[in-house]
């Protein structure tokens, strides 16, 4: 009716759009990485990250109607784990058609209630593809699970400019200050730091030479994503690879005892000080 006030869907609090980074993956045209970035500016997001733009003449692009502050501070990265290191959850988005995925994929709506919830707490990454081939496996193994928007099978694939604006309004549609999640994950950078140990000390046992696949370096990603390491227990992850890796490197000859022989020692003043003063005599 006329003079009836428009209802504005409620956004996302500052904080949490700030938290959001979209990151274009090889994008071959600057008008759609403008595109991309006029959606952001439309709904609040304001962190674009971009991965080899096809183009270097990006931040010049017309189509960028408003945004050219976004495209301006847009940062660049050499590849996808650069970008995605300081994000706790690493989002994939995917037309999925006939390709084999080894991810969980989520409806748009279903994903955008996720994000949404992580960004009460911490940084998320939403990655899209090239316009001509999408995300590739070995970007793909960066991400913790993926995102569809549920488009028609005869025409199912989107602009970039168009499917980023679907899914940040998809975000911001119901946004609600997330709740505080128990425990954050940790970042992606914690997580491929300990991928990288965790390889190596598999190749180090021969583990990777009992069955030898050509991408197991991709699979071992996807599974250590999907354990979702919290925050907290990535050095104490680290630590136990690295432990782990020095002993199999080092072998088991005499200096490896004594290190073994000096942390006992070690732990058992520990304990005896927890404990207090030990009485006279006592054995």
């Amino acid at each position: 009716m006329p003079g009836t006030p428009v209802e504005w869907c409620a956004l996302l609090t500052g904080t949490q759009l700030d938290r959001l980074r979209v990151v274009l993956v090889k994008a071959r045209n600057s008008l759609n990485i403008g595109a991309a970035a006029r959606a952001m500016s439309n709904f609040g997001f304001t962190r674009l990250r971009v991965v080899n733009p096809y183009e270097p003449s990006f931040r010049e692009a017309r189509s960028a109607v408003g945004a050219g502050e976004v495209l301006a501070e847009a940062e660049q990265f050499d590849d996808v784990a650069k970008a995605v290191a300081d994000c706790t959850l690493v989002v994939g988005t995917t037309a999925v058609r006939r390709r084999r995925l080894e991810h969980t994929v989520e409806r748009l709506e279903a994903g955008a209630r996720m994000v949404r919830r992580r960004l009460g707490t911490s940084r998320v990454a939403l990655l899209f593809g090239s316009e001509k081939f999408g995300l590739t496996n070995e970007e793909l193994s960066h991400c913790h699970w993926l995102m569809r928007v549920p488009t028609c099978e005869k025409n199912i694939s989107m602009n970039l400019g168009q499917a980023v604006a679907v899914c940040l309004y998809e975000l911001v549609r119901k946004g609600k200050a997330g709740s505080a999640e128990k425990l954050e994950n940790a970042s992606a950078g914690e997580t491929e730091r300990i991928t990288a140990n965790l390889i190596e000390a598999l190749q180090a046992s021969g583990f990777l030479d009992l069955r030898r696949v050509g991408d197991s370096e991709l699979r071992i990603r996807r599974l250590v994503r999907r354990l979702r390491i919290p925050a907290r227990d990535s050095v104490i992850w680290l630590g136990m690879l690295r432990q782990m890796l020095w002993k199999m490197q080092a072998g088991t000859g005499e200096h490896a005892g004594q290190k073994i022989e000096t942390q006992e020692v070690s732990a058992n003043r520990t304990r005896r000080g927890r404990s207090g003063p030990r009485r006279a005599g006592a054995e």
